[in-house]
């Protein structure tokens, strides 16, 4: 399944520019995570990077890049594996929600669902008397795709 990057790579360069910075270099790193169908480590985008752009990008570089486009809310750190993953909703215009992972543990492909607003609430208020503070509201939950599931029967 291939997917037109253009008006993502146009979407994210207007939410940087309306918050005033500029996506410059690290638009290569995400057209390299928009590309992939599976999340990628940051020494495997420098790999991809180097073969798209023919360019080798150091892999400090790259975490500096990641760490940008996680706090602009482009890329997805999955915590879990330590693997970056394009947001899927960037060139939407819809209110975000709390992102929730489906990581396929068979062919490692991952959908982004949101979780919606009471759900997280409700979460929020079932830890707020036990003195735990809570740091990230991301979920990542591990199964198999609806494509794996159909290839084991």
């Amino acid at each position: 399944m291939s997917v037109d990057i253009d008006p993502i790579i146009q979407k994210s360069q207007e939410a940087c520019a309306s918050a005033g910075v500029k996506l410059t270099k690290r638009k290569n790193v995400l057209v390299v995570l928009l590309r992939s169908s599976i999340p990628l480590s940051a020494y495997e985008i420098a790999e991809r990077y180097k073969t798209q752009f023919n360019e080798s990008l150091p892999v400090m570089s790259v975490y500096r890049m990641l760490d940008f486009l996680i706090q602009e809310k482009l890329v997805h750190k999955l915590e879990t594996a330590s693997l970056y993953i394009a947001c899927a909703h960037i060139a939407c215009d819809h209110q975000h929600e709390t992102p929730q992972f489906l990581i396929c543990d068979c062919c490692h492909s991952v959908k982004e669902i949101g979780i919606k607003q009471h759900i997280m609430t409700e979460l929020a208020r079932s830890i707020q008397n036990t003195g735990f503070t809570l740091a990230h509201q991301q979920l990542e939950l591990h199964g198999l795709c609806e494509r794996c599931q159909s290839d084991s029967m």
